[in-house]
């Protein structure tokens, strides 16, 4: 049985060359996968082992709850550390914020990622965190360095004026030296450091150091040297040993790969599921065609289970060969998704591709063993064929009687998961993780009763197909010839379909949602504030008031009170211009209640209320931040928004108690809109400030999670590209079977009239017909699964709405369409080029 199957599949090498394709795709993705998060952690390793190769000892000081802020440790605590026995290096870090902007004053990095610090050099001038590429180290308050990425992005060179900002106004420093790093490179941040006390002065206080970091001499262990450095150090601060670590480290990117590599893996699994159905038809169709074959191997004293056997080797011989190409291809395919995840700015590391004896491994196992659990059915039907019906006729479609039993199962199916997804859509919270399972009974019931909606799905196109003619009348009855086969080329395409249409309904409506309570919350043409997270000095808000462009404004200005001993955090805006640039939606009273009642008035949002269990009307005691007492009264409830504070009072009322005056964002209207004509007026009046950011509702939009769904959207879009993509393998590889099967009966046509042209458009059109029967499929199946996903959703998405993009949905039917076409080019090319005197004489 072996040579037999091993002859079958070298006279058959053509006809399975498309499904070899599908698996081999979908091996590859896996294969990708396993490289791509192989990769990662081992750039994860080499990282740590780079970054923390000196460090023997960590100290980062307790947080100092007295004065609120984060805890510091004293210049003189590091010189009495390098007194100690076993200490062959003692440093000092300082953390903070400096945004960079570039030689032509576009701001650099991404928000958050605006590192700045402190160059410590030890004894030889060096510091190892931060090794030098080029120039020297800082020396005074008026240099600084940058890392390689920053420099190269902003078009500096040793020499140049860097333009930059802490929290403050614009400083100039003359950049003397580049150094290298791993840390911002991935994610596109910058870092600028600076001498040790001009890092001091910037970020912390004369003298004071963030944390410290200690490597231990010859002979020295780290365990050893760190019990020494507690007694030294601050009694509650946090002390690890770099072994612990690297350790640490290890263990976070160890999970933070592990979840990627899940999620990557559900994907590659949903391409070998499409496959499934590639590798199910075609040898479906293979054992049908060879019918008389295998009824001559039953004749002569071949057993059922050697019929299925030789069947099984032939699609074991096929997973061997995809897995091997497979394998080769899942390189690439791991490379490109380092591409797609790099583009997206995602901060993983990078390093030289690592291929595990694993991965092989798995490349051959996964190949061998899809292939076979896909051609079990198949080969198992052949065999259960008894020999005389076999040899009586050939190419003969299964009983349309055997679908009665599958529809009862498909429709019990669709039930059942329309009935969970309602209801775990319905749970809140809890739904979640049980979603999935009956998500997939709904599309497994789909794919069931397939074959029954495939008939009505032609009868319903035929009228329009038999507008093309011959070619028109002929296609439908093709496609409902073999309902199975329909069914099954067509639900690979709707798996596809249903996933991305599920995802773009979900993602616009986000999107939607998060814009237009943006638009509705924000009514102020831009928001200033800092990049980093930080607040705005008073003086922004100053400049921007006496702006020309400007036709009114008010700061956010906050501080912190106490309200029957709890900690409250006040914002003081302007009365007279806070209604035309904030809308939220009042449950009582308004903005009138902030210009009565001499200033004493205080709006709070509705957590504020519940939390508290104030209500409009109600005088509540308040301690100020610098020990004076009053009184507010509630003047108004409105709905809590992430676009709006969560407390708004007179700022004339709140100003003279505040220690610090500073502004968490200022908020402006501008005579020319909110336009990039107006943003750059006002980036001018801010002097180009690279850590102030000016942004319009669009922008507040994306950065509370729009951009963040439209870059995810991407990504999910790349990785259910392979299911498409052998979605239409699939379409192509059933028409070329169906050609190879039809030959007498396209000989046929052509003998009677039936001209080569029309032949091409016949095949043309069957593949449309069962490119869009699939995609309608999925279209629906994915609208129902998105309302179910958004359902879900709502819960962390303020006003989420649920939107239909028909606009997309009418890209998608369109594309479904090409598909069709594209994937009958090949096929119907051949059927036209049958000669007709050898096509009648086939079998």
């Amino acid at each position: 049985m072996f040579r037999t199957a091993l002859r079958n599949v070298l006279a058959h090498k053509a006809r399975l060359l498309m499904t070899m394709l599908a698996v081999l795709l979908g091996v590859a993705f896996v294969v990708g996968t396993l490289v791509f998060t192989d990769t990662v952690g081992n750039a994860y390793k080499e990282r740590f082992l780079t970054t923390l190769r000196d460090v023997s000892v960590q100290a980062t000081p307790p947080y100092d709850e007295k004065a609120g802020e984060r805890g510091t440790v004293a210049e003189d605590t590091l010189r009495r550390l390098r007194r100690l026995p076993g200490v062959a290096s003692v440093t000092g870090s300082v953390e903070g914020s400096a945004a960079v902007a570039a030689k032509d004053g576009h701001p650099l990095g991404e928000d958050h990622v605006t590192a700045g610090g402190n160059y410590f050099p030890q004894d030889d001038g060096k510091d190892t965190r931060h090794p030098l590429t080029a120039g020297r180290a800082p020396t005074g308050p008026e240099e600084v360095l940058l890392d390689t990425a920053t420099a190269d992005a902003g078009g500096y060179r040793v020499g140049d004026t860097v333009r930059l900002a802490v929290d403050g106004p614009v400083l100039h420093k003359k950049l003397v030296g580049i150094v290298r790093t791993d840390d911002t490179h991935g994610s596109g941040g910058t870092l600028a450091l600076f001498d040790d006390a001009t890092a001091q002065k910037l970020f912390l206080k004369p003298g004071r150091y963030d944390g410290i970091t200690l490597e231990a001499g010859r002979g020295t262990s780290e365990a050893k040297l760190a019990a020494e450095a507690r007694h030294l150090l601050p009694g509650d601060s946090d002390i690890s040993t770099g072994a612990q670590l690297r350790e640490r480290q290890r263990t976070a990117a160890a999970e933070g790969t592990k979840g990627l590599s899940q999620v990557l893996l559900v994907f590659a699994a949903i391409a070998l599921f499409v496959g499934i159905f590639v590798i199910g038809n075609t040898f479906t169709m293979l054992v049908t065609q060879r019918s008389r074959e295998m009824a001559l191997m039953r004749a002569v004293g071949a057993e059922r289970r050697q019929v299925t056997r030789s069947v099984l080797i032939e699609a074991g011989m096929l997973g061997l060969c995809a897995g091997a190409a497979g394998f080769l291809l899942g390189i690439g395919v791991a490379m490109g998704i380092r591409q797609l995840f790099a583009s997206t700015g995602s901060g993983l590391p990078d390093g030289p591709l690592v291929v595990s004896p694993s991965t092989v491994l798995i490349s051959f196992l996964v190949g061998v063993v899809v292939t076979m659990l896909a051609a079990y059915v198949p080969a198992r039907r052949a065999a259960a064929v008894p020999p005389v019906a076999a040899m009586s006729a050939i190419h003969t479609p299964p009983p349309v009687r055997g679908l009665r039993r599958r529809n009862a199962i498909g429709v019990a199916l669709i039930a059942i998961g329309v009935l969970g997804v309602v209801y775990t859509a319905s749970s809140g919270e809890q739904g979640r993780t049980i979603v999935l399972l009956p998500a997939a009974l709904l599309l497994i019931g789909i794919i069931v009763v397939t074959p029954a909606l495939s008939g009505p799905a032609v009868d319903l196109a035929g009228p329009l197909l038999r507008r093309f003619g011959v070619p028109g009348t002929l296609a439908p009855r093709n496609a409902r010839r073999n309902p199975r086969r329909t069914a099954s080329t067509a639900s690979a395409l709707m798996i596809g379909l249903s996933l991305v249409t599920g995802l773009t309904v979900v993602a616009v409506s986000a999107t939607t949602s998060l814009h237009e309570r943006a638009e509705n919350s924000v009514t102020a043409d831009f928001e200033i504030s800092s990049k980093n997270s930080g607040h705005l000095p008073a003086s922004v808000h100053d400049t921007l008031a006496k702006s020309s462009a400007v036709t009114s404004s008010s700061p956010r200005r906050q501080g912190a009170v106490r309200i029957g001993g709890d900690e409250v955090t006040l914002t003081g805006v302007n009365p007279r211009t806070i209604g035309d640039l904030l809308g939220p939606s009042f449950v009582s009273g308004s903005f009138a209640a902030l210009g009565s009642g001499g200033g004493k008035s205080l709006l709070i949002d509705t957590s504020i209320a519940d939390i508290h269990g104030w209500s409009t009307g109600q005088r509540v005691p308040v301690v100020y931040d610098d020990g004076s007492r009053g009184s507010l009264e509630i003047g108004g409830v409105y709905h809590d928004d992430e676009y709006l504070p969560s407390t708004m009072m007179p700022l004339a009322t709140l100003q003279p108690h505040l220690k610090e005056i500073e502004d968490a964002s200022v908020l402006v209207r501008t005579k020319a809109g909110d336009g990039d004509t107006a943003r750059r007026s006002l980036q001018r009046t801010l002097d180009q400030n690279p850590v102030i950011q000016v942004r319009n509702t669009d922008d507040l939009a994306d950065a509370a999670g729009g951009e963040a769904i439209t870059l995810l959207l991407n990504v999910l879009y790349g990785l259910l590209a392979m299911a498409v993509v052998i979605a239409v393998l699939g379409v192509v590889n059933t028409l070329a079977m169906s050609v190879f099967e039809r030959t007498r009966e396209i000989g046929m046509l052509r003998a009677v009239g039936l001209q080569p042209e029309q032949t091409k458009r016949m095949i043309r059109l069957e593949s449309v017909l069962i490119s869009l029967f699939g995609a309608l499929l999925g279209i629906g199946a994915g609208i129902f699964l998105g309302w179910a996903a958004g359902k879900l959703a709502s819960g962390s998405i303020q006003g989420y709405e649920m939107v239909i993009p028909w606009g997309r949905i009418a890209v998608a039917l369109a594309g479904a369409a090409l598909v069709g076409v594209v994937a009958g080019l090949w096929p119907a090319r051949r059927a036209a080029r049958l000669n007709i005197l050898t096509a009648l004489k086939a079998d």
